[in-house]
């Protein structure tokens, strides 16, 4: 009959008396020592009846070595520990689910007891017809226990089970001394029924398990059947049993229990139970244990094991208080040893060998040699057994690689050591002589060098094929123990480190001498690249480099920009405290950037580049800045951000070290440093390290060139010798010698690592030992029997020294090392946070830092501060441990929240660090949910490459899900990843992934609603791929499908995701042709964009790429004054919101200047387009179509003011780029073919403008159908047939008639003579006139550069006066202003000065006609130079002179006013051609023509503050910027030139009167500065208070209403006519109120530069 236990029985009551938890699981078997009484005297016991139960599993060697074999050691050691922990726990289910008690963990066997008691439940035996009594109810539970466990593990394949049971009396021993300490207390259970299961068990065969009273075992096949009827019975009865389930059996006998309960660790445990666990299991829970420590304990380790069989006590009697007595002595004898010898107690038990104490070394810590521990314990235990009178006693020691861990389920799990060589310390223990120890051939070989053995006879044992030799451990060998003194540590150049250091050494020498080099170092772990290293940058930064230096690990090789990160950081800080001068220390990234930003080093561009870096430091605001990058155009405008901070650090090296691949956009951003680095930041020196020479990215290949590669082998023996006796401060002629076996063994444990042999010596592990000849020798040093060092053998294992340091850690600090192994080098405790609510990580990490010096802390980053340790923790951890670790931290994260908004740029961080903890975890799911969050915030901040890879990752997880996701989840990640390859140019990858994601949209089976929204996403997404590859009637296709099914589902008037599907659509239909259309769609979606800004739901930003198509779509259709207002708009929107050098407006900027052109105002048009090639030229550089664009609107603007040459240079190199850029015969050629002919027309070149009409023709053919852009095919048939009949017209020249001057609607006209290019305010006076001309006071017709290198000066005047909206005014080249023929004064740069065929030649040329097209005496000439080309004009044209020009406005000064005629002084201008000045005052006044002369001393009367250059760069004016630059370096050179004897060549032109005192007064404000002369600076711009325009005055000088208001004057009547002069003295400045006059030309020129930019 089998009698069923009822579902009720298994309820059990609740308890707080539970045992201390590791994890979610029971350490030791408290349940029945806590039911008993523990005695207040010890030793104790107490006899209870019940059944002993012992299951054995078979099997473990023979998988432990196949998995090794499939797997790998460690790995395969993980998969050992699942199935084994697996197949235990199903075991430990089913005793606990009949009533059982686990006893302990034997090894790979289950000793069990089920008590005998009264639980008044009635079983009724039906064949008996009777109820079943309590031991019969106890034998059944034993019987159907056992069935359900063979049924059980029948179905495993990898084990088989044994055992056997037994009833009667059991005696239960309370051993040790009485405390609440962990270790002091034992519980030991003992008597008849645990020999009588022994021998059943040695009965029964595999598969088989022996029940006293019964003759026939129970077998797999009855266990089978037991449990298909159980479950087909009730499948719900074998369920897992809560840790609460368990229980006490009887409460009512804890009645008078002492129920104190006490924390250990963070757990409540009842304050007996404590003193019950042992050693190995108290260690992991004392001192603060955290729930993570079961995660982190399963371990593959090098463990000795001990087993002492007291045979003795095999068959105590309790009742002989001797017996008793001394087993109680036994047990805390051999615990105190054990614990003295660095090992811990595993158990002492009865089982089928008797009485056993099981102790373990190396399972709880890092020891040095466990061998020796353990054999010198062994040794001691033997000697105290032999005090204690033991008659019967041996042991037996092994050593071998043992799994360490926690198994069992969460009601009953242990910490446990098993393995192969547990067996054979048991065997051996059996094998040994009475009262004698033997070791295993492991055991003996780690320890002969200290410990003397003699040979066993040759045994046998189970499990071991053949008859072998143990050996008996005799004593400790003697030897002097003579201590030498701890060496210093300096850098040891070794022979094989030679070459490397030179070249390193060599990269120094390079960056000293401005020549940027990179080396790349690499080579195995622990060779010491990074000692390398460190010693050429400490050798670097005594001689004045900067170090930026960061790790990297193969974790990090996802993130883009990471290697670099720490580095940046760095760069941000140390530049951000070299300017905030003393008294303030900026020491975190944001700070940093903040101040870059308010010190006009960076610009809000900037931030946004450094935080595709450092995240933490970039706006959110202005994220869109990056839009409209490509990965290369990104790459070179991240580098103009850096090189704005690193070429202020220079000289500096920067040093990526680690174990990882650095990942591409890294590879791009460091060539293009490398690249920019000779021209811009030449003291320079790169050093990359890594275990394997790098593998560099095609797109940086040019790294390779003249980089210096460095590989780092291990260490010769010779070396090892060499380096030992450096380390040990041997001389070369010392008479002291290396002992070979010294030598032998250090090299060969070393493997050539110079760390080993380090810590060889620092840990006093040699001695000298004299020998006869008087020398001395250098040998292993051991121990003398009474010494309690047990830790001076060499190990093995490089991680064992490593980690010997820390074995006395508290646990928590052992979580903490291990889980900040699994998260990697380096990490950000605000990510990690959440960790501390559960684990403490983050205190548990600064107490590492701080006492053990495990890491380096920098803001909230910590990194390991030695490399070695990191990697000796990490190879700790097997495969399982890692995984629950990365479980643990993924669910801290999760459970926590972490606050993504608070930290927004960190947002992508913390998704893909998360992604990749569930990925390690396996929790494919939480991999694929965080992959692409990480991916959409990657693609949300325009990283396409990093956003790509983590898309490519998800899908990656999600195939790995065990179930299908449904058709959405599978489709979006495709289609993101779609996207992010378009935009990176990778159009098949794209359009294949598209496809395929619109193919399985489509083939939704019949039944299944179709998901409308995911198929729009579909098409339109493959819509923008064909709209970007042109294949415009592809694309317009897919989006008329898409749009009515998006107009259907959206709701909401304001949705922005039909408002960009309608958007999409419309630029299609712009670009196919359909204008009408185009303009339609682009207007609803402006309207709903319009709707979206004033309910918040999106930004102004999104506000201006409406205005902008439509703008577009407008133009297109020749509607150009809506077209230009609503680009307009859009361009107001982007200077309000986005720094001015973006991208985005840029292209307002083109298409402002374009409708402009259109509408006939092309010269307001010039300043926009050059602005928007200069921007595009830096953000995209000259090869991109986008800069090609901007060249084309301007040359389409220069065209529209007569400059036709100017506009055909422009194009040519616009077509130039495309040909490259776009593939063969693209529809954006056109528009750029049509104005190239139109302008080559004007250019009289017809043939060629034919040519390039009929080429527009062909492309236009070959991309649009019959009908669609049929306005443009037409213009370009009109033109090649109105070329035809014009090619026999000659062609026309470059320069034409001017044409007549109206000045009552233009102003007075002016001619300008200027040096610019020497300093600013000739370029200030252009400026000035700029905005009188706008306001029709002044009306420039010529202007004329004069002063050698006059032609460079011209390419300036012509550049700024384009800048200036100026272009239609003619320049002229004049003569070289009175300088010699070897003599150029030097003329500073500007981006916008520029060769144009526009210049005349002669400038006298065009003054004459210039002054032909003026009415008479109605011109001013404005002389702010040498009046040598005036003094030419007046000698060839005098009377052309004296018609035209009614006042000659001069730039100088003059005599004294008391003598009869006005004559010149010795100013400047004056200076350059003293004759010419003279020739040209005397005709004046001859000639009867007014002269206004402005002297220097009116300068001095109103001069500007160099903020006033600050706040008109601040316009972002191009003109204005180069400005302020130049006048800081002028302001610095004339400095340097007064500091010059007169006589000097290199003071150019310059007075003699122009010293030292002249300059601290005109531009310090001060007298003559004894400090500063002393000092005698390179650079006085910090001091200068003053800055003089000289020339801007004399530009309000010409203009009558602002010379009566802001000027005062003294007149000389020569001939009848007024001279005036105005400044005639530092005291008659000529300025009445400078206050005044300096407000007037100041909003003069703001507004010159705000109006050329329709800013204002």
């Amino acid at each position: 009959m089998q009698c069923r236990l009822n579902k009720s029985s298994h309820i059990r009551l609740q308890t707080v008396l539970c045992s201390c938890q590791i994890g979610e699981a029971k350490l030791a078997e408290v349940d029945l020592r806590l039911r008993l009484h523990r005695p207040s005297i010890l030793p104790q016991y107490q006899d209870i009846r019940g059944s002993i139960l012992i299951l054995d599993l078979s099997g473990f060697t023979a998988l432990g070595e196949r998995l090794r074999m499939e797997f790998g050691p460690r790995d395969g050691a993980a998969e050992f520990a699942s199935r084994v922990n697996g197949t235990l726990s199903t075991m430990v289910r089913q005793v606990y689910k009949y009533w059982g008690d686990v006893l302990m963990f034997a090894g790979d066997a289950l000793i069990c007891l089920f008590e005998e008691k009264d639980d008044d439940e009635v079983i009724w035996d039906e064949l008996g017809e009777r109820t079943l009594n309590n031991e019969e109810k106890a034998r059944r539970r034993v019987r159907e226990c056992c069935l359900s466990v063979m049924g059980k593990i029948a179905m495993e394949t990898d084990f088989t089970i044994h055992g056997g049971a037994a009833h009667g009396m059991i005696r239960c021993f309370f051993l040790g001394t009485p405390s609440k300490i962990p270790g002091r207390c034992a519980f030991v259970v003992s008597g008849h029924p645990l020999k009588q299961t022994g021998q059943l068990m040695n009965k029964a065969g595999k598969g088989e398990v022996y029940l006293d009273g019964e003759d026939e075992p129970i077998t797999q096949k009855e266990g089978v059947a037991f449990v298909m009827e159980c479950d087909s019975d009730d499948e719900s009865e074998d369920f897992g049993l809560s840790l609460a389930s368990v229980i006490p059996r009887e409460s009512a006998r804890l009645k008078e229990q002492d129920l104190t309960i006490e924390s250990m660790g963070d757990f409540e445990v009842n304050a007996h139970a404590r003193a019950y666990l042992g050693t190995l299991a108290a260690r992991r829970c004392d001192a603060g244990s955290q729930n993570a420590m079961s995660m982190l304990l399963n371990e593959l380790r090098p463990v000795a094991i001990v087993f002492v069989g007291l045979h003795d006590l095999d068959d105590i009697d309790p009742r002989d208080s001797s017996l008793l007595q001394l087993m109680n002595e036994a047990f805390k004898i051999l615990s105190r040893i054990t614990q003295a010898c660095n090992g811990a107690v595993r158990d002492m038990l009865f089982d089928d060998k008797g009485c056993v104490f099981i102790s373990v070394f190396g399972a709880h810590s890092h020891e040095v040699n466990p061998c020796f521990d353990a054999t010198v314990s062994a040794m001691r235990m033997e000697s105290a057994l032999k005090d204690l009178e033991f008659k019967r006693f041996s042991l037996g020691v092994s050593f071998g690689e043992c799994f360490c861990g926690e198994v069992g389920p969460s009601v009953r799990s242990d910490y446990v050591v098993m393995g192969p060589e547990v067996n054979m310390a048991a065997r051996l223990m059996g094998k040994a002589p009475n009262r004698g120890t033997l070791v295993s051939k492991r055991i003996f070989t780690h320890s002969k060098t200290f410990i003397r053995f003699v040979k066993s006879e040759e045994i046998q044992v189970k499990g071991k094929d053949g008859y072998f030799h143990a050996f008996i451990p005799q004593k400790r060998i003697e030897r002097q123990n003579l201590e030498i003194a701890e060496p210093q540590q300096p850098f040891v150049n070794m022979p094989s480190r030679q070459n490397a250091m030179n070249s390193l050494l060599l990269v120094k020498v390079r960056a000293e001498k401005h020549d940027p080099t990179i080396a790349f170092v690499y080579g195995g772990p622990f060779l010491g690249k990074s000692r390398l290293i460190d010693e050429v940058a400490s050798n670097a930064s005594n001689d004045g480099f900067r170090i930026l230096k960061s790790f990297r690990t193969s974790l990090d090789s996802f993130t883009s920009y990471f290697p670099l990160r720490q580095i940046v950081s760095d760069a941000m800080i140390q530049c951000a405290n070299l300017r905030c001068g003393e008294g303030r220390t900026i020491d975190n990234e944001s700070e940093a950037a903040n101040f870059l930003v308010d010190e006009n080093i960076f610009k809000k561009t900037d931030r946004v580049n450094i935080g595709s870096i450092v995240p933490s430091v970039a706006d959110a605001q202005l994220i869109s800045l990056l839009s409209g990058l490509n990965p290369k155009a990104r790459t070179r405008s991240i580098a103009d951000s850096l090189m704005k901070i690193l070429t202020l650090l220079q000289p500096f090296i920067i040093i990526l070290e680690g174990d990882g691949d650095i990942d591409p956009s890294s590879w791009s951003l460091l060539a293009e440093l490398m690249r920019r680095a000779p021209n811009e930041c030449p003291q320079l020196m790169l050093i990359v390290s890594s275990r394997d020479s790098p593998t560099i990215t095609s797109a940086a290949a040019n790294l390779r060139r003249n980089a210096i590669q460095i590989k780092l082998l291990p260490f010769e023996k010779y070396e090892t010798e060499l380096y030992l006796k450096t380390m040990l401060g041997i001389a070369e002629d010392s008479d002291t010698i290396i002992d070979n076996r010294l030598l032998d063994v250090v090299h060969d444990r070393s493997n050539g690592c110079p760390l080993f042999i380090k810590w060889a010596v620092e840990k006093h592990m040699i001695e000298h030992v004299d020998i006869q000849d008087g020398s001395k020798m250098i040998s292993l040093k051991t121990i003398d029997d009474q010494s309690d060092d047990v830790t001076a053998a060499i190990p093995r294992e490089l991680s064992s020294i490593l980690l010997a340091p820390f074995n006395h850690l508290p646990p928590p600090l052992w979580d903490a090392l291990k889980i900040a192994s699994c998260i990697g080098y380096s990490f950000d405790a605000d990510l990690y946070s959440s960790l501390n609510k559960i684990l403490d990580f983050m205190s548990a990490v600064k107490e590492l830092t701080e006492k053990h010096e495990c890491f380096e802390e920098k803001g909230n980053y910590f990194r390991w501060k030695q490399q070695a340790v990191y990697e000796a923790v990490k190879s700790l951890l097997m495969v399982n441990q890692r995984q629950k670790i990365h479980r643990m931290i993924v669910r801290a994260l999760k459970d926590n929240k972490v606050d993504l908004e608070a930290e927004d740029m960190k947002r992508g961080d913390v998704h893909r660090l998360l992604g990749r903890h569930c990925a390690l975890a396996e929790d494919w799911n939480g991999a694929f949910e965080q992959y692409m969050l990480a991916g959409d915030r990657a693609k949300a901040t325009f990283n396409f490459n990093e956003a790509s890879k983590m898309y490519e990752e998800a899908i990656d997880f999600q195939a790995r899900m065990g179930q299908q996701p449904p058709l959405k989840s599978r489709i979006i990640p495709s289609i993101n990843l779609g996207s992010c390859l378009r935009e990176l140019a990778r159009y098949k990858e794209a359009e294949a992934v598209l496809t395929r994601c619109l193919s399985e949209a489509k083939n939704v089976s019949a039944g299944t609603m179709i998901d409308e929204q995911l198929f729009v996403r579909a098409l339109t997404a493959l819509a923008a791929l064909y709209q970007a590859q042109s294949k415009y009637s592809a694309a317009r296709k897919l989006y008329e499908r898409a749009v009515p099914i998006a107009r259907n589902i959206q709701e909401s008037k304001s949705s922005l995701w039909l408002a960009n599907n309608i958007a999409g659509y419309a630029e299609t239909l712009r670009k196919s042709g359909d204008l009408p259309q185009a303009e339609s769609h682009h207007r609803e979606a402006l309207r709903i964009r319009t709707l979206a800004v004033k309910e918040n739901s999106c930004t102004e930003l999104e506000l201006a790429v409406s205005y902008t198509q439509l703008g577009c779509t407008l133009a297109g259709m020749r509607q150009h004054n809506e077209a230009y207002e609503q680009h307009r708009l859009a361009l107001k929107l982007r200077y309000r919101y986005l720094d001015f050098s973006h991208g985005l407006v840029s292209e307002s900027l083109n298409y402002c200047a374009e409708s402009l052109c259109a509408l006939g105002r092309g010269g307001e048009g010039i300043p926009l387009a050059l602005h928007a090639v200069h921007i595009r030229k830096s953000v995209f550089g000259e090869s991109h179509p986008a800069y090609a664009h901007a060249l084309s609107v301007l040359a389409s603007c220069y065209h529209a003011v007569g400059r036709s040459f100017d506009a055909r240079d422009c194009l040519e190199k616009c077509l130039e780029i495309c040909e490259i850029a776009f593939q063969k015969n693209h529809a954006n050629l056109i528009p750029n073919l049509m104005n190239y002919g139109n302008v080559l027309r004007s250019t009289g070149e017809l043939a060629k403008a034919r040519e390039v009409y009929q080429r527009a023709i062909a492309v236009h053919q070959l991309n649009f159908k019959e009908g669609q852009q049929a306005k443009q095919l037409e213009k370009c048939f009109s033109e090649v047939s109105d070329l035809e009949k014009l090619e026999a017209t000659p062609a026309t020249t470059s320069h034409t008639t001017l044409v007549p001057v109206d000045i009552e609607s233009d102003g007075t006209p002016v001619i300008v003579f200027t040096d610019i290019g020497r300093d600013v305010d000739d370029e200030m006076a252009l400026v000035l006139i700029s905005a009188l001309r706008r306001m029709h006071l002044l009306n420039p017709i010529a202007v004329l550069a004069t002063l050698a290198p006059q032609l460079e000066r011209s390419f300036l005047v012509r550049g700024s006066m384009d800048a200036l909206g100026m272009a239609d005014v003619p320049v002229g080249v004049g003569s070289m202003g009175g300088v010699s023929n070897d003599v150029d004064i030097e003329v500073y740069d500007a981006e916008y000065s520029r060769e144009s065929p526009s210049i005349y030649e002669s400038g006298l040329e065009l003054i004459y006609k210039a002054l032909e097209s003026v009415p008479p005496k109605s011109a001013q000439l404005l002389c702010m130079a040498s009046l040598t080309d005036v003094a030419t004009l007046i000698r060839e044209h005098e009377e052309l002179f004296k018609l035209k020009v009614k006042e000659v406005v001069l730039m100088g000064g003059v005599m004294s006013l008391e003598s009869e005629n006005l004559s010149p002084d010795s100013a400047y201008n004056n200076h350059c051609d003293m004759s010419s000045a003279r020739f040209v005052y005397k005709k004046c006044q001859e000639l009867q023509i007014p002269t206004v002369t402005l002297s220097r001393w009116a300068a001095y009367g109103c001069p500007i503050h160099p903020t006033l250059l600050d706040k008109f760069a601040n316009t972002d004016h191009m003109v204005a910027v180069n400005v302020r630059s130049v006048s800081k370096l002028g302001i610095d050179q004339l400095w340097n030139k007064v500091m010059l004897n007169p006589g000097d060549s290199r003071r150019e032109m310059l007075p003699s009167r122009c010293d030292i005192s002249w300059f601290t007064r005109v531009f310090i404000g001060t007298k003559e500065n004894e400090a500063l002369v002393k000092e005698w600076p390179s650079s006085v711009w910090s001091l200068v208070t003053k800055l003089n325009m000289y020339d801007p005055l004399a530009v309000l000088l010409c203009v009558p209403a602002y010379r009566s208001t802001h000027f005062s004057w003294h007149t000389k009547v020569v001939n009848g006519t007024p001279h005036i002069v105005v400044g005639t003295s530092e005291l008659d400045t000529g300025i009445p109120n400078r206050l005044t006059l300096y407000a007037e030309y100041s909003s003069l020129f703001l507004s010159a530069y705000l109006e050329s930019l329709h800013k204002s």
